[in-house]
């Protein structure tokens, strides 16, 4: 059969896809990736504080007592012995944990996939925090989801605003990162945590409770997970990475849950990628007899760069902004004073060689223009310095 004529047009992109776009936060990175502008932008671990020499020798170990299962295929559930590493190590956190609670996956950010896979139909009603975590934003919407935010404070989401949105909207599930949340750096005290925990038991509402950045605490106490509170063991899931405690590069995170729900994203993980590298978390299983010195050398490094940028601030924002000291994590949340854009300034201060990410992004609803994130953990005190007075020079004009 001969064709005439100029071929027909491929078929459309899925309609998801094609609502969906990239994250503004890479396009901010791509555009601030040279060498000379001192990076605020980024969530990214301080790579000299990598311990090359202790993961290369767990790889080699690895590599010469079991090499034959480190290179062949898993279990979709994970290596057993790094669940059961990571059981104890939750369990000893104050969350009895077994390792069958435990999906390894491949990064965090997949256990957010797997369960928009689980729960989610398009068209369902989500929840989540004000401002919120840009990629799990990406990930719901992906999933066709309607996001709402639920209105907060300094403490986070307002229980009784929760209570009010699951009577009116009718909502799957809360999405919340309650320790050194991602933009803000807020902790949710214990006491609005067992709200939110009885809240979701009343009226039938799963909780996502993410938490990559919960070890990294400079000050203060603990607070407990969600999932560890009267009413929430049977509806909470918990997340938790290896990203900024070992390195980003193994992708490695894992996800706690019910039974039910975590066979389903098991399922879901199959569709996916089968399972999450073999020698990566054997590797990491051997490695977690020593992450517990790993990240107190980590905390403290991060630490004193979180005092440097504080100390710095009140110099470098204009007189009126506002910030919050943030107990650990990577994170500082500012707000600059009306009228000041910070999505139309960021041109501008980029050519003053630093860079942040504007706030619009992490809102669901309507955004507040005059915030914007600093990451403080990938420069050194001495770098901070240096980024905070060409930052005040950028907002100044």
């Amino acid at each position: 059969m001969t064709v005439t004529g100029a071929p027909a047009a491929t078929p459309p992109l899925a309609a998801r896809a094609r609502a969906v776009g990239g994250s503004p936060v890479r396009e901010i990175l791509a555009v601030t990736a040279r060498p000379e502008v001192i990076n605020f932008a980024g969530g990214l671990p301080a790579p000299e504080l990598f311990d090359r020499d202790g993961i290369a020798a767990a790889f080699r170990a690895v590599l010469e007592e079991e090499p034959e299962r480190a290179l062949q295929y898993s279990t979709t559930e994970g290596e057993p012995s790094l669940r059961s590493g990571l059981a104890a190590r939750i369990t000893a956190q104050g969350l009895p944990t077994g390792p069958d609670d435990l999906l390894v996956t491949t990064g965090s950010q997949q256990a957010l996939s797997l369960l928009a896979s689980a729960l989610i139909d398009p068209g369902d009603t989500i929840l989540v925090e004000s401002p919120c975590y840009l990629a799990a934003l990406q990930v719901f919407g992906l999933a066709g989801a309607r996001i709402l935010p639920v209105p907060g404070d300094a403490d986070g989401i307002d229980p009784a605003a929760l209570e009010e949105l699951i009577r009116t909207e009718r909502p799957k599930l809360l999405y919340l990162v309650p320790t050194f949340q991602n933009p803000t750096g807020r902790t949710m005290p214990a006491a609005r945590r067992a709200a939110v925990a009885g809240t979701a038991a009343q009226h039938g509402l799963w909780i996502v409770e993410d938490d990559p950045y919960g070890e990294l605490r400079y000050d203060g106490d603990r607070v407990p997970w969600i999932a560890s509170f009267p009413g929430a063991a049977d509806r909470t899931v918990l997340l938790g990475s290896f990203s900024k405690v070992m390195a980003p590069g193994l992708r490695l995170g894992w996800l706690r849950a019910p039974g039910a729900l975590r066979r389903a994203c098991a399922v879901a993980k199959q569709a996916a990628d089968l399972h999450t590298p073999t020698l990566n978390q054997l590797a990491a299983a051997r490695y977690l007899d020593v992450l517990d010195g790993h990240v107190a050398t980590v905390r403290a490094v991060y630490g004193a760069r979180r005092d440097a940028m504080l100390a710095g601030l009140a110099d470098a924002l204009p007189a009126g902004s506002t910030w919050h000291r943030p107990e650990g994590g990577m994170f500082l949340w500012a707000r600059l004073p009306e009228p000041y854009d910070t999505t139309a300034l960021l041109r501008r201060v980029v050519e003053h060689r630093v860079a942040y990410v504007p706030g619009e992004p992490f809102h669901a609803g309507e955004p507040d223009r005059a915030t914007l994130r600093l990451c403080f953990v990938t420069q050194t005190p001495e770098e901070i310095a240096e980024g905070l007075r060409r930052l005040a020079a950028g907002l100044s004009g």
